[in-house]
């Protein structure tokens, strides 16, 4: 995912491509316009969600973009528009993470997303960053929050690569304490228990 893929991503009227060029410029030369320019993006390119990027709305790739024109070092402004937004600017923060080069600067906000109980949040906090970034304990953590808040694993980035048996072992608790108080076992948990066996 680069900042191109998103341009590319959008399809946007001449008026609101106008605005993101030009929020873009004055970002970068005042990183301080991204508060304001931040929350009016779904308003200015809409809230519609990109065929191209599953799982992404036009709102959320305008932001990244906006964020991705932050000068360096760009991760106390990131940390901001994560904190002082809402649950929709949350969730762009989240998605932008793996263009931003922040480093592991980005993980505090990750770790604040899978502390929720949205699943929105949830679901664009276990994307590629954290992928890439989380440590094994948290990322397990992780995959089970999913399964605890009905996101489905398809939206955690490299489940395949990363399952492992200690993850396996976890589901297999999850699904029997699931079992003994009568309700029903997330069919995900089995889908990741047999990429763990693969992987055997």
């Amino acid at each position: 995912m680069t900042p191109d893929d998103l341009r590319a991503a959008l399809d946007l009227t001449p008026e609101a491509e106008a605005w993101l060029s030009e929020g873009r410029a004055k970002v970068a030369a005042d990183p301080a316009k991204l508060a304001v320019l931040f929350p009016a993006a779904g308003r200015k390119v809409g809230r519609g969600p990109l065929p191209s990027l599953p799982g992404w709305t036009a709102d959320d790739a305008a932001r990244a973009l906006l964020l991705d024109a932050l000068p360096q070092p760009r991760a106390e402004a990131v940390a901001r528009a994560y904190t002082e937004g809402d649950n929709a600017e949350k969730r762009a923060v989240l998605r932008a993470l793996p263009v931003l080069g922040l480093g592991d600067d980005g993980l505090p906000l990750v770790r604040d997303a899978l502390r929720t109980n949205d699943t929105r949040l949830v679901a664009a906090a276990m994307g590629p960053y954290a992928a890439a970034r989380l440590d094994d304990e948290g990322w397990r953590h992780g995959v089970l929050k999913c399964v605890f808040v009905g996101v489905p694993l398809a939206a955690v980035a490299n489940l395949a690569d990363r399952a492992d048996a200690e993850l396996a072992r976890m589901l297999t608790d999850f699904a029997a304490e699931r079992e003994a108080a009568g309700r029903v076992v997330p069919d995900d948990v089995h889908h990741a228990l047999t990429l763990v066996d693969q992987e055997s």
